[in-house]
């Protein structure tokens, strides 16, 4: 009977956690997170199975025994960012306050004090939620004497919760550590005991529900004149750049087609014209296949999947705020990529039949690679983690439920996948080219070291990367930082603008390819548009070493771990927007001679 009546009231509180209203005196529940060192936001631990000695005081409640209870289940993108609630055992009633009570005592023996003291060294501290309200909270302190000659390690023993109610709703939570005791080493054998203690004080607010988590978000932050004037700043840098690029390609092209039409009126017809140099030049030979066009085909179409989840994401997230959901941004991510695997089979599959053969069973090798492609590389970096993460103990750690689920969820994309290859295949049309490529290849002159594709490429992403550069910052400060991102509205401008940046710079780099008579131009408008990833991850590590604090194997490689990540997503993005746009150019340009 009262196993049934405790899974009643564990019902009813979880009822009312979830529409956020109470009743007076009703229980509410006070969850423990994880534990780990300031500097290190990916080093973190279960709040009660670290190697911090927290006392757990749910372990000595009869209602422990049910997990139910005890350990809460969060979604899939909350268990990905390491997050894992336990009931922490603290009775809080709704507007009942509460003295000085006594959680537990800690039994401190030589090991377990060491730990604890090397982890206020490291200034250790740990996060908790109450009505899906983050807390957050030191473990202790580092304190000078008495004499300010030596510093001591102080554990906080008491912690104060003031918590703000409107009406039947929680408005704010706060936690105030106090009450420090200073540590002293323990010699073999021996074991100290320390209370730990907490009050309860509830005071009633006018601020309304739906403004409660505007507390957490730093408006002074990321709403700094500096951040309104580098969108503006972007904003005009495409504005010139897209009048300058018109300009000069116009001007340039104009006086080609003029000097086209005065030789056509002479009855010269264009297999007959011989121009001293210029991009008419390579007219047969510039829509020749590139090479390996399975995995050309399958970077483009990883990049739309890419585009496309991102515009969604951040839509998504500017409409709903699911910033105010733990873990909610990355469920939305994760299942939103798979779905877009139609996407990605669609163009990889329509992009390799424009430049191959009907019959060319290679659209087999294209679907493997773009389903391997970036999908591959997530799974490869992740697993490497887990690994490290289950060698530290980490609360990052996924289970092998997990880990299962994120398999049903690949298998999912595999089948998307395969159906949206299947659609570009049979519904592809093909589409002429406005000229015929000759049977012999033409060579390709030699040029200055500077209009070589590889150096064109690289200077491609230089100019994309300046036109978010200062957003960069924000987002790392964001991840990395302890700060909610939120404007995503800012997001979304920086996105429109990336995309418009890499095309300018893709298409002014093909013009200066086809000029010199490299009709190679595929493949280095991909790059060019990919190359700003360069630039970004180098910015991670210059970020890494002179704006953190980060240390040890753990952080550094989760760090440079999910940079390689991000990096690469920008690259996929960057090329598929910068072929696109320049595929569009090169079409428009042979189009206009073939008229003529």
């Amino acid at each position: 009977m009262k196993l049934l009546i405790t899974f009643l009231l564990i019902y009813i509180c979880l009822g009312d956690e979830k529409t956020h209203k109470y009743s007076e005196n009703e229980a509410v529940l006070l969850w423990v997170n994880k534990v780990g060192p300031f500097n290190n936001p990916m080093e973190t631990y279960p709040y009660y199975r670290s190697h911090i000695p927290f006392c757990n005081r749910a372990s000595e409640l009869q209602v422990a025994h049910s997990e139910f209870h005890y350990k809460r289940w969060e979604g899939l993108g909350s268990v990905l960012e390491g997050n894992n609630l336990v009931h922490s055992g603290i009775p809080i009633k709704f507007q009942r306050n509460q003295e000085k009570s006594t959680i537990c005592t800690m039994k401190l023996n030589q090991k377990k004090m060491n730990y604890l003291i090397e982890g206020i060294k490291q200034s250790y501290w740990f996060s908790m939620y109450l009505d899906e309200l983050p807390i957050w909270g030191m473990v202790g302190e580092m304190i000078f004497s008495e004499d300010e000659t030596v510093v001591d390690p102080f554990v906080y023993t008491h912690k104060a919760f003031s918590i703000a109610y409107n009406g039947e709703r929680i408005i704010e939570v706060n936690l105030t550590s106090e009450d420090p005791v200073q540590l002293l080493p323990v010699g073999s054998g021996e074991e100290t005991e320390i209370k730990m203690t907490y009050s309860v004080t509830w005071e009633e607010s006018d601020r309304g529900f739906k403004k409660r988590f505007s507390r957490y978000l730093d408006f002074g932050f990321f709403e700094h004149q500096i951040h309104w004037f580098s969108l503006f700043n972007s904003f005009m840098m495409v504005i010139f750049l897209v009048g300058l690029v018109s300009l000069i390609l116009m001007r340039t092209l104009r006086q080609d087609y003029e000097r086209f039409t005065e030789r056509d009126i002479d009855e010269i017809n264009l297999d007959g014209v011989v121009d001293e140099t210029g991009w008419k030049q390579v007219h047969s030979e510039v829509f020749r296949p590139p090479q390996n066009l399975p995995l050309f085909a399958a970077i483009v179409g990883t990049g739309y999947q890419i585009l496309i989840s991102a515009l969604i994401v951040v839509l998504a997230a500017i409409m709903n705020r699911l910033y105010h959901s733990r873990g909610s941004i990355t469920t939305i991510t994760v299942f939103v990529f798979a779905l877009n695997s139609f996407v990605a089979g669609y163009v990889s599959s329509t992009v390799f039949l424009e430049y191959a053969d009907l019959k060319n069973t290679e659209w087999k090798t294209t679907m493997l690679y773009t389903g391997g492609l970036f999908p591959g590389l997530i799974m490869g970096i992740m697993c490497c983690l887990n690994i490290l993460s289950w060698m530290y103990k980490a609360s990052t750690t996924i289970s092998f439920f997990t880990i299962l689920g994120v398999f049903l969820i690949f298998c999912f994309q595999l089948v998307l996948l395969f159906l949206g290859t299947q659609v570009g295949r049979h519904t592809f049309s093909k589409v002429d080219f406005p000229t015929r490529n000759s049977t012999f290849y033409r060579p390709i002159p030699e040029t200055d070291w500077f209009m070589q594709r590889w150096f064109i490429s690289l200077i491609g992403g230089a100019l994309p990367f300046g036109s978010i550069f200062i957003e960069m910052y924000f987002i790392f400060m964001s991840f990395w930082n302890y700060k909610f991102y939120y404007v995503y509205g800012f997001a979304l401008l920086v996105l429109i603008i990336l995309t418009i940046v890499t095309v300018c710079v893709s298409i002014v780099s093909t013009y200066f390819l086809l000029n010199s008579e490299d009709y190679r131009w595929k493949w280095s408008s991909v790059m060019s548009g990919g190359s700003t990833s360069i630039y970004v991850f180098l910015y991670s590590v210059f970020y890494f070493y002179t704006k953190t604090s980060m240390s040890g194997l753990f952080q550094t490689l989760f760090y440079f771990g999910y940079m390689i990540i991000f990096s690469s997503a920008l690259f996929f993005f960057g090329s598929s927007v910068a072929y696109s746009g320049t595929r569009l150019f090169v079409r428009a340009i042979y189009e206009n001679i073939k008229s003529d």
